[in-house]
């Protein structure tokens, strides 16, 4: 299995871009809070990510099966963070972020097969110390366009200096039919100069291609079963 860090901003990062967002004094005491609980979502990432290594190495050993192909991991932009705060009517607090923002720590696992998906759900569950806040499975229901994934907001304790915090991270499951297909369909959806003809065109082959990678995949997983 591959750790692939995408989207690792810094600290320092984090810090510039909101400076560069933010004017007033009072915004001084928030910036530092923010900064604080970013290197607690990313703490938090670190902790799943040791999870998911060490759930995928106990398959492999004991089943002789990889359930993850790979898993990416990412830190949200501090402008799509305040881009969802103003979404939701709310001000950049703090108090708001921790309170109605659960994604600021992201992580996608690949998995190889459909099966995957739920064995790594439901092991992760399993422990003792991670607590399952949202659940949704877009997988047994396609959104509209076709996407398909398992969206977990998930919490685990990170360990301080000086105490103990229970942090969310959103884990998006999927298999790598899923992931390929997720890929092309964000790039349709954000690339901008894309024609409005074309994004019409393909997106609803791409609802088409969906179900077809399904169907593969169900039938791929049948013979993997049967070997």
């Amino acid at each position: 299995m591959i750790l692939e860090r995408e989207n690792q901003l810094n600290l320092n990062d984090i810090k510039q871009q909101m400076k560069q967002m933010t004017n007033n004094e009072r915004d001084g005491e928030n910036l530092s809070k923010l900064v604080s609980y970013y290197q607690l979502c990313k703490a938090a990432v670190n902790e799943f990510g040791a999870k998911l290594e060490n759930l995928d190495s106990d398959y492999q050993v004991r089943h002789d099966h990889n359930p993850i192909h790979h898993i990416e991991v990412r830190m949200k932009d501090p402008a799509s963070l305040l881009g969802k705060l103003e979404r939701k009517g709310l001000n950049p607090d703090i108090n708001n972020i921790v309170g109605n923002i659960y994604d600021v720590g992201g992580m996608r696992v690949i998995t190889n097969y459909l099966d995957d998906v739920y064995t790594v759900e439901k092991n992760l569950l399993a422990q003792t110390d991670v607590k399952l806040l949202k659940r949704k499975d877009y997988i047994k229901n396609p959104k509209p366009s076709g996407y398909r994934s398992l969206h977990l907001v998930v919490t685990v304790p990170v360990f301080q200096s000086d105490s103990v915090q229970e942090t969310p991270v959103e884990i998006q499951i999927r298999t790598v039919g899923m992931d390929m297909w997720g890929s092309l369909e964000h790039k349709l959806r954000y690339k901008t100069d894309v024609d409005e003809g074309k994004v019409s065109k393909f997106s609803e082959k791409l609802q088409g291609y969906s179900d077809e990678i399904n169907s593969i995949e169900n039938n791929m997983q049948k013979i993997f079963h049967d070997l």
